[in-house]
């Protein structure tokens, strides 16, 4: 139609033949549209694939299905009201006049378009608001399924449970409203200006209709405000002050009651729309809005900062100390902090002789191995071929090595193609023949070898040593291609390579994968799929996909658990264990809400992996480490477990998943005992602690004993100093247990670097089964006295730096290509303080980097010790003769063969040298007594470790590394013999008095 009613001056126009459409332009459309469904059909039913095989089918069909709902529920919601504002803005419209404004052609050029815009519009409009609500989905479910608190908010009494599960949806609801009220009040503003509904004149003029549709419009969007200005009443328990958080004094007295009568006047001017139906004034809501407005300013800004200025400041510590104990009280709870043993610590300065001797245990299990660098020693010792690969950070465990509970530095032997040559990189080999890693490798902490190696207990191909039998295969890691294709029929010869073998005859051992690791990739249509999924067509052509093949793929443990369990936080670390004759990966899980009310938040980017993209916020107020998961690491299975089965956000996610997560009990013993404190955790909880070891509010007010988390003194400038888990006894345990610890120092405006506090927590989970120990998770704090000084890491590492003796000879160890490297920084609550102890590397500057231990730093208050060993550097510093019996033996045990071999992993321990040429004959066994043959043994064995010394010392002065290398090797080999005779000669003894003989029997003379 027209609004001009004088036709006569449009000609007729005349009729047009239809175009025809080419048949190519629709062939191609119709391809296009196919493709595009063609490949998001793979991508779906792959993803389907992948977690049907894993069992975890129930999280992504509730996920898909909440998404589906919520999309079409919101999208038909807001585009149903936009199309009523449409339908009802067109019906309403005034009659058309003889008289023609200037409005008409823009009529005239909208008019063909009216049919196409009812339902682009409503449609777009949809499609934006139901992917909008869609995302919240998370919100949606765990709102409907939630678990209460048990604790109540200090203000309104309401359970947490209301903030942190009903009011994000609450507040979604409403501004879904209030955004979908306004666009339609704009529309539908558009609509009759266009129209002619709406004119101008003296006044704003509008006809019937619309007055009452704008009417209507703006009732909504005053209750749309109103709901807001109700809802941010509760939201100001999450407020934040410049002291602390949660509401304070002005919150609560002057906003707080500002923001109900801001309630009562947007409903008040919501009615006042109503009367323009009848009255025809807008003057009445334009005077009620103006009304609002005012009232925000002076109720919600002026009042507030007339109370805070005049009120508050002047008696701010009195009035804001309950307020500021709110906000102690719901953080030490959010984080875990409320039960935390603190105790004054009054640590001694001076080294006492005999100090050592009560922190035996402690002192024995010194970490000396540190595992951000002992990686390249790792690699270059026990990579064995190049397309294997350890993680520049290795993992901290403990393992039970003859029936003692060692601390082990550990790491998977991954597959790493970057390793393989680019003439040896096919999609064959790529995919189908590298396709897992194989076997772990462990260290001892507290040893090395003589020579400064990893001393070794478990490693080479095939794997062997004090583990035991387990499954070495590696199909899922971090360093695997993105995915591979595996298993074949049973009559196939095998084509994957297991591991190189110089006895086979090919210098390999093949194998077929025989798990359940992948979905099934054996039919035309799974090939076609995962061919148009991974963008190759060797999938469709390779006769290496038979009817028996698997595909491996999101094989990182972290992306496998992030995938089947949306709803956590993972620890960015995750860390190897042999558990029950199989390798898993472990990883923590965490339950998070950034609404926990009077709770202090903490920025999360960057602790927990990926969270950059997560959908859960970054800026948290509440965390628990309610889940332990495992990743298998030959079939790639995950197991959730309940970690903490209190928490009311992980019993949400389980009354939507009931059948995701096991419960504590099926845990086994083996997997219990190398369950561990997460790093992130504590991480997040120490940085609270700098502020909130203050439980009295004046005190926190007066922010007179702020922490510090010091700075890394190894890496300076790379942040702050990381947790460390070692085994300790903390003051009042009767016992060391698996700890991670850190350290405080003075916060504020300070660069003092003298120690303030000592935090630690007790990592050791037990061994039985479904049981967790009771001390589990205790963290202690030790408060140092403020009238004495303590070395802080900082002030330690400077005196390491400074010591004249040390640096002398750390320089002659720069010299020539090798560099110096300074291991982590570990302190020890031992001998009445706090002791400090730093391994010193030495590696090559240049070509094949293999950190060897070479020196120890100590410090005991202002005492500094220097050695090769840490017992002679405790001797330093306590006195000769200090650390007898309370250091271990720095060698590995090499018993029974199932130890690996110092330096040489899994070498056979050395049973004596053969005497180099110009050396003295050793003498002949055959013409001495058994006895005398063994002390002669043990006399050239000292002899030639004595000489080896001396020239390694030689060697060192001339900075000659090549002859200090070989002189260093020539020690080991001496005292390896030394050992030796000297059993046999304590067996020969122990015949002759006719006591039971343990030991090995001595190899028959010649």
């Amino acid at each position: 139609m027209t609004f001009d009613d004088d036709r006569r001056s449009t000609p007729p126009r005349p009729m047009q033949a239809p175009r025809r459409r080419s048949p190519m332009l629709v062939t191609g459309i119709v391809v296009a549209v196919l493709v595009v469904l063609t490949i998001i059909a793979a991508q779906v039913w792959t993803e389907i694939a992948w977690y049907r095989q894993l069992g975890f089918t129930e999280v992504l069909t509730t996920q898909w299905i909440t998404r589906a709902v919520l999309f079409v529920g919101f999208g038909l919601i807001a585009a149903l009201a936009v199309w009523i504002t449409l339908w009802v803005a067109r019906r309403v419209r005034p009659a058309v006049t003889g008289k023609r404004t200037t409005l008409d052609q823009y009529r005239e050029q909208i008019q063909p378009l009216e049919k196409i815009a009812m339902v682009a519009l409503p449609a777009f409009v949809g499609m934006i608001a139901g992917l909008a609500m869609s995302a919240r989905w998370v919100d949606f479910l765990a709102w409907l399924n939630h678990e209460e608190f048990g604790v109540a908010d200090p203000e309104f009494g309401l359970d947490a449970a209301y903030y942190v599960f009903t009011l994000p949806v609450l507040q979604t609801l409403a501004g879904f409203v209030l955004t979908i009220a306004i666009l339609c009040t704009i529309l539908a503003a558009f609509v009759h200006l266009l129209y002619g509904g709406i004119g101008g004149g003296r006044g704003f003029v509008a006809s019937g209709g619309a007055r009452i549709q704008l009417a209507i419009s703006g009732l909504i969007i005053m209750l749309g405000i109103a709901a807001n200005y109700w809802l941010d009443r509760f939201a100001l328990l999450n407020s934040e002050e410049e002291r602390f958080y949660g509401a304070s004094y002005t919150d609560i007295n002057a906003i707080l009651p500002g923001r109900t009568i801001l309630v009562g006047i947007a409903i008040l001017v919501g009615l006042l729309f109503l009367a323009v139906i009848w009255r025809g004034d807008w003057r009445i809501p334009a005077v009620g809005v103006s009304l609002m407005v005012l009232s925000a300013l002076v109720i919600g800004g002026i009042y507030p900062a007339v109370v805070q200025r005049f009120q508050v400041e002047p008696n701010a510590q009195s009035l804001q100390e309950p307020f500021i104990q709110r906000n102690i009280d719901a953080t030490q709870y959010a984080y875990g902090l409320d039960n935390i043993e603190t105790m004054q610590y009054e640590a001694a300065t001076e080294a006492e002789a005999d100090a050592l001797r009560a922190n035996a245990e402690t002192t024995t299990q010194i970490r000396l191995l540190d595992p951000t660098i002992v990686g390249p020693a790792f690699q270059q010792l026990q990579q064995n071929k190049q397309y294997y690969n350890f993680g520049d950070e290795l993992a901290v465990d403990r393992y039970t090595i003859d029936g003692e509970s060692r601390d082990t530095v550990i790491a998977v032997r991954e597959l790493d193609l970057n390793g393989l040559s680019d003439e040896n990189r096919s999609w064959v080999n790529d995919h189908t023949v590298f396709t897992h890693g194989f076997g772990v490798v462990a260290a001892y902490g507290n040893r090395t070898t003589i020579d400064g190696q990893p001393a070794f207990y478990e490693g080479n191909i095939p794997s062997n040593g004090g583990l035991g039998p387990y499954e070495p295969r590696i199909y899922f890691g971090q360093t695997l291609p993105d995915y591979s294709i595996v298993g074949a029929p049973a009559d196939t010869n095998p084509w994957e390579l297991d591991y190189p073998d110089d006895d086979s005859p090919n210098g390999q051992v093949n194998t077929t994968y025989e798990g359940e690791g992948g979905p099934s990739i054996g039919t035309l249509l799974e090939k076609v799929l995962y061919a148009i999924k991974f963008g190759e067509e060797q999938i469709l052509f390779s006769d290496r996909v038979t009817s028996e093949s698997q595909i491996l793929y999101n094989r990182d443990p972290l992306e496998r658990v992030a995938k089947v369990a949306p709803y956590l936080e993972l620890d960015q670390t995750t860390y190897p264990a042999v558990v029950d004759e199989e390798v898993v990966w472990v990883v923590d899980g965490y339950t998070t809400t950034g609404s926990f009310p009077y709770s202090a938040p903490v920025e999360a980017t960057g602790v927990f992996a990926g969270s950059e993209n997560s959908q859960f916020p970054t800026s948290l107020n509440y965390v628990r480490n309610s889940v332990k998961a495992t990743v298998n690491a030959y079939d790639g299975s995950v197991t959730l477990y309940a970690w903490d089965e209190e928490d009311p956000i992980l019993q949400t996610w389980q009354n939507i998943f009931p059948n995701a997560i096991e419960p504590m009990s099926e845990i086994s013993s083996d997997l219990m005992s190398h369950l561990r404190y997460p790093e992130d955790l504590f991480s997040i909880q120490r940085h609270q602690l700098q502020r909130y070891h203050v439980t009295d509010a004046s005190a926190f007010y007066s922010g007179q004993d702020i922490w510090s988390t010091p700075a890394d003194p190894v890496q300076a400038g790379e942040g702050l100093q990381p947790p460390y888990y070692l085994s300790l006894q903390m003051p009042g345990q009767d016992e060391p247990s698996f700890s991670l610890t850190s350290n405080f120092i003075p916060g504020g405006n300070t660069d003092r670097n003298i120690l303030t506090g000592y935090l630690a927590v007790d990592s050791e989970t037990g061994s039985t089964a479904g049981e967790v120990a009771e001390d589990f998770g205790t963290l202690r704090l030790l408060e140092l006295p403020r009238d004495t000084t303590i070395p802080g890491p900082g002030q330690v590492q400077n005196n390491f730096n400074s010591n004249s003796d040390a640096q002398t000879t750390l320089n002659l160890l720069r010299q020539g290509e090798t560099d110096v490297v300074n291991g982590n920084l570990l302190t020890l609550p031992v001998g009445g303080g706090l002791l400090y102890v730093q391994p010193v590397y030495v590696q090559s500057s240049e070509g094949t980097r293999v950190p060897l231990l070479r020196k120890v730093f100590v410090a005991f208050g202002d005492e500094v010790g220097f050695a090769d060993t840490l017992q002679e550097a405790l001797d330093q510093v306590f006195g000769e003769g200090a650390a007898d019996g309370a250091v271990e033996d720095p060698r590995p045990p090499a018993e029974d063969g199932e130890a690996v071999a110092p330096g040489e992993a899994g070498d056979e321990p050395v049973e004596g040298d053969e005497p180099a040429e110009g050396d003295e004959a050793p003498i002949d066994p055959g013409t001495l007594t058994e006895l005398e043959a063994a002390q002669a043994d043990l006399r050239d064995a000292l002899e030639r470790a004595q000489q080896a010394i001396a020239d390694g010392q030689t060697a060192l002065q001339a900075s000659d590394f090549t002859a200090y290398g070989t002189a260093q090797d020539e020690l080991a080999a001496a005292l390896e013999d030394a050992v030796v005779a000297d059993e046999r000669i304590a067996a020969i003894q122990s015949e002759a008095a006719g006591e039971p003989d343990a030991s090995p029997s001595p190899e028959p003379s010649p």
